[in-house]
């Protein structure tokens, strides 16, 4: 079977999730079925029954049903589903406990979520964009947490992407139907795009996947507890080959988080035993991405907690505005920042804030996180439409634009937002801000590790900042250096105190000395790991020089070592780049190094220029070196700062008096040829950087030119195609007008069609030309005892209950010859009917199945019956008279005549019968006769005895 697993999508460190838990993430015990959540739309009805066609029907899990629903119209969803298997189907009512083996639909006009257990109904608000899909799931994953199961079928839009992200931050399986089968592809192509699904596939696999995860044992036993400590040997195996492929220890953070990480990828691998999934990682580089975008997980939102962003509009915002000159600019910091929205929000918020203030301040907002693609994604600021669950109407209309398939930030705020790449326990922080923004990062962090980020903190804010920390953290032991402002909303401020800790910022974790994926660290080392990184940092401290590490457009990757004396943050919009860092009298040689370095690929050293340390002058030299990571195809470059000499002002030989200093300036001085040579190289330096600049200015110049050229000729076929579209928007306009109109007929004709079957009272049964049922009148319902979950069967699997010996061939035949077929039955309790079956034919009048209809004959074969047996007596009677007796009808034809009659005259009884009675017989004896029986037949009277006179031979 053919199965595509998906990573989640590479985001941040678990810090952006808005599942609020206890700070000790100690889970409340659930009950041990799993709840699957099935979300769809247009096209998802299909879908759906393929798939609970192919399920058992005692997998142990609860199935709930979310598909977009028509609110004004009553769903037959529940009614249609239950004919595609034999477990039960119902539509939700309010306060329904979720039981295993069951399905559950939801009803129309109305939001669903799960609490407890239990299902909960909210009625349906008729302003915004409704997402039920992505309403059930992230209750379904607060409330199921690992025993959550979210499948996304055919669908348009993008309802489900952030469900399924908050059911695999929890530890639960996902899944998507694959383009291939999905009718509209719309909703699982989103949630495939935003990393949230572990297997694609289409629906009949997803059924089978299903069935296997739950013979899983992770749904018989707790696999959980059953995984290592931290100490484990396996365990440490996992941890050394992630910190070889990402750089990242993840051995410090919370045993139980990464445990239920790696239980999810086990489960996905259908594997139970740590060993096995540790040597299964060695053998596949990829799983190890995988895992590592796993425990990277993020689940973060616009305006995540809304009561605090209020809160930090009235209260804290005015606070950090309060002693602010005008110029100054604000500056937040937000780790672990995820996809961006948090950043984002915070941007949007102050916004509004300082336009309702009247006052103007700039705004700097620098995000960082570990994941490369995460920092990606936010500085697209591309998001789903179902974002309008969390943005209000308004602010989707100010702060942001329209694009394909969603909403992308306006230019306005993301230029407020810096998006860099940061190792929060290993990188030089930032410093000077006023808020530091960091929710949900610390419960995934060990004791260590948050021992560590605290003073991090205390450093970068300033002495009035403010700390904002999720609902479940707190700054625990370091209550010297916060002080709560508010407990609600875990607000926190700086206190004054002295500094007296040491920040424990270095380089991040090394690669192990051998990079096989396939070795990893042996288990009995004998130097700590932490002491190796001491011995690290003191090495970088003391010996190795400050620098920065860019990539090809001179952007700062990393800060290497104390850079403040070399660089500093230039006034205006917030940058990192190296160029609008540097100060400015290093500007020309740090210029023309670095281009040198990029034009030969060669390892450039040179003098960058002098700087005023102290009141005295220092030479500073800088080393540019190319850096390149294996299998990348990004140049980077490692630049290192580096003074010439260290000037100490308490040693007095190294002063020089004032008049030394004007004799060494003499240009026949020694001191005065090496300050000309000096002077020359710094003239040279500039004029090779100025020569650089032209060079780039006339590069630029003639890319603008042609850049200018394709603009305008893209502006010319853009202008064609707008032309184009608005007729084709006209076209589909008129079209869409003839669909409402054609639609409109065919609910007509539908509900014509509807009533006239349930007026009818006539049994009919219509059939495909595969003999399987596709509608019935209730009339046949009654009579044949069918019900809703009879459409789709076949007539062989009913046997219906008529006396008619091969019904189905004689079907078959009409369907295959198109003629009729008309023949008197019987049916159940003996009655008689006429049975007609007619060829079902289609607009094209081709025959695509047959129509079985049964007339009521049974009166008329009881009165046929009782009127042949009063024929039979009388006719009895008739002939037991030995007088000649004949009976007439008006036209005085013979009826019947007995055998005395037809003995006296001497004829055939046979010859008799419809003739007039004056032409019986060799004499017409009965001429006068006629005239009186005209009589009677006119006046309505009777003659007895009267008397004739004839001759017979």
């Amino acid at each position: 079977m053919k199965r595509t697993v998906k990573p989640a999508v590479a985001a941040s460190r678990p810090a952006s999730r808005p599942v609020r838990r206890r700070a000790d993430e100690k889970a409340v015990p659930k009950a041990s079925f799993p709840v699957v959540g099935i979300g769809a739309s247009a096209g998802g009805v299909e879908a759906i029954t393929q798939m609970l066609r192919h399920l058992p029907q005692d997998l142990g899990m609860a199935f709930v049903v979310v598909q977009h629903l028509d609110p004004t119209h009553e769903s037959r969803l529940a009614e249609l589903l239950s004919r595609a298997t034999r477990m039960p189907v119902s539509q939700i009512r309010d306060g329904v406990p979720v039981r295993p083996n069951q399905i559950y639909v939801i009803p129309p006009n109305a939001n669903l979520s799960i609490q407890k257990d239990i299902l909960r109904l909210v009625e349906s608000t008729a302003s915004g964009i409704r997402m039920p899909v992505d309403y059930f799931l992230r209750s379904l994953a607060q409330d199921r947490q690992d025993k959550a199961i979210g499948v996304i079928l055919s669908g348009t839009a993008s309802d489900g992407s952030l469900g399924l992200k908050a059911i695999k931050a929890e530890g639960g399986i996902t899944f998507a139907q694959d383009n291939e089968s999905a009718q509209y592809d719309g909703m699982p192509r989103s949630a495939v795009t935003a990393g949230a699904v572990d297997f694609i596939l289409p629906p009949k696999e997803i059924a089978t996947e299903l069935s296997e995860i739950a013979r899983h044992l992770y749904l018989s036993e707790p696999l959980l507890a059953r995984l290592p400590g931290p100490d484990g040997g396996d365990l440490k195996k996992i941890f050394s080959l992630l910190l070889a492929v990402t750089e990242v220890d993840f051995s410090e953070y919370k045993p139980t988080t990464i445990k239920r990480r790696i239980k999810r990828r086990m489960v996905v691998h259908r594997m139970d035993r740590l060993k096995s999934y540790a040597a299964f990682l060695q053998r596949n580089p990829p799983e190890i991405q995988a895992l590592y975008q796993d425990l990277l997980i993020n689940v973060t939102r616009f305006f995540r907690d809304p009561g605090t962003f209020r809160h930090l509009m009235r209260r804290i915002f005015p606070e950090i505005l309060k002693h602010r000159s005008d110029g100054q600019s604000i500056r937040v910091w937000v780790p672990g920042c995820s996809t961006g929205e948090e950043a984002y929000s915070l941007a949007m918020a102050l916004s509004e804030f300082l336009e309702g203030s009247a006052r103007d301040a700039p705004i700097q907002i620098f995000a960082t996180d570990i994941s490369d693609s995460a920092i990606e994604k936010a500085r697209a600021g591309i998001y789903p439409a179902n974002i309008s669950l969390d943005v209000s109407s308004e602010r989707l209309h100010r702060f942001f634009c329209r694009v394909d398939g969603g909403y992308q930030i306006a230019s306005s705020i993301r230029d407020l937002c810096v998006f860099a790449r940061q190792n929060l326990v290993g990188d030089p922080p930032f410093s000077g801000l006023d808020l530091i923004s960091c929710r949900n990062l610390l419960i995934y962090l060990g004791p260590a590790l948050q021992k560590r980020v605290m003073p991090i903190f205390h450093y970068a804010l300033k002495p009035d900042g403010f700390l904002l920390l999720g609902p479940a953290e707190t700054v625990g032991a370091f209550g010297e250096m916060f002080a709560l402002v508010d407990r609600a909303n875990r607000i926190y401020t700086r206190r004054p105190i002295p500094w007296r800790s040491v920040l424990d910022i270095g380089s991040r974790g090394r690669k192990p000395a051998r990079g096989d994926l396939g070795r990893y660290l042996p288990v009995g080392v004998s130097v700590p790991l932490e002491l190796a990184r001491e011995a690290d940092r003191a090495i970088q401290r003391h010996f190795a020089p400050p620098g920065v590490l860019i990539n090809e457009a001179m952007e700062i990757c990393q800060f290497r070592g104390e850079t403040g004396l070399y660089l500093g943050p230039a006034p205006g919009r917030a940058s990192l780049s190296l160029m609008k860092l540097a100060r400015q009298s290093l500007l020309p040689g740090l210029h023309t190094a670095v281009s040198k370095a990029k034009r030969d690929g060669i390892a450039v050293h040179a003098r960058c220029g002098r700087l005023r340390v102290g009141g005295e002058s220092v030479e500073v030299f800088v080393s540019v070196i190319p850096v390149n990571a294996r299998g990348s195809q990004e140049r980077n470059f490692l630049v290192l700062f580096q003074d010439e000499a260290q000037i100490s002002p308490g040693e007095s030989a190294a002063r020089e008096t004032r008049e030394t200093r004007g004799k060494n300036r003499a240009p026949d001085s020694p001191a005065g040829r090496r300050r000309l040579a000096r002077l020359t190289e710094e003239l040279t330096a500039t004029e090779d950087y100025l020569r650089a600049i032209v060079e780039e200015q006339e590069a630029g110049n003639e890319e603008l030119r042609s850049a200018n050229e394709e603009i305008l000729s893209s502006n010319e076929e853009l202008q064609s195609m707008n032309e184009e579209l608005e007729t084709t928007q006209e076209e589909l306009q008129t079209s869409n007008e003839e669909l409402q109109s054609l639609n409109l007929r065919l609910s007509q004709s539908k509900d014509d069609l509807t009533n006239l079957l349930r007026s009818a009272c006539i049994p009919i049964v219509m059939v495909d030309r595969d003999l399987h049922i596709r509608m019935f009148t209730p009339t046949a319902a009654q009579l044949f005892h069918l019900g809703p979950t009879d459409e789709g069967r076949t007539l062989g699997e009913l046997g219906l209950e008529v006396e008619v010996p091969n019904l189905s061939q004689q079907i078959s035949g009409v369907i295959g010859g198109g003629g009729s077929e008309e023949r008197d039955v019987r049916g159940p309790g003996g009655r008689w009917y006429a049975m007609r079956i007619h060829p079902y034919r289609t607009a094209e009048n081709k025959v695509g199945g047959a129509v079985l209809a049964l007339v009521d004959i049974d009166d008329l074969k009881r009165s046929a019956q009782e009127l042949k047996e009063s024929h039979d007596f009388s006719d009895a009677i008739i002939d037991t008279v030995h007088l000649p007796l004949v009976v007439l009808d008006p036209e005085l034809r013979v009826r019947r005549a007995n055998r005395a009659f037809c003995d006296f005259l001497e004829v055939d009884p046979a010859e008799v019968l419809g003739v007039r009675i004056q032409e019986i017989g060799a004499v017409r004896w009965a001429s006068r006769l006629q005239g009186h029986l005209e009589m009677v037949l006119a006046q309505n009277t009777r003659l007895h005895d009267l008397e004739y006179d004839a001759e017979f031979p």
